[in-house]
C-alpha cells in the first residue's frame, strides 16, 4: 500500500512539473478575467476574489473544478462558462500569472 501511495505522489508531482505555467502567456490570457477580478488581479467589487498573489496550485485546482463543474456555490455558474474553454495549459498559465502578482 505504501508503494502505491508513493507511486501516486510521484505521478502527481510529475504532472505538475510537465504542466508548469508561463506567466507571460497567462498575462495575455487574463483579459477575460479582468472584468471581474481587475486588470492586476485586484477585484474592484468587494464580493469578487482577488487573484493577485494567490497560490498557483490553488488557482489551477479551482479553475479545473469550475471547468468540470464540480465546484458549487456563489457565482459558480459564471465561472463554469469562463473556465469551460480553457485548456490545462491555459489554466497553468493563468495560475502562474496571477500567483506572480503581488
Amino acid at each position: 500500500m505504501k508503494r502505491l501511495y508513493v507511486l501516486a505522489l510521484t505521478v502527481m508531482c510529475s504532472a505538475s512539473v510537465m504542466a508548469a505555467g508561463d506567466a507571460d502567456k497567462g498575462k495575455a490570457k487574463a483579459a477575460m478575467c479582468a472584468g471581474c477580478h481587475g486588470a492586476n488581479g485586484i477585484a474592484m467589487v468587494p464580493t469578487y476574489p482577488n487573484l493577485a498573489g494567490q497560490n498557483a496550485a490553488y488557482l489551477a485546482g479551482t479553475l479545473k473544478a469550475y471547468k468540470t463543474q464540480s465546484r458549487k456555490g456563489y457565482q459558480a455558474g459564471i465561472m463554469y462558462a469562463m473556465a469551460s474553454g480553457l485548456s490545462d495549459q491555459d489554466i497553468a498559465d493563468l495560475a502562474a500569472y496571477y500567483s506572480s502578482l503581488k
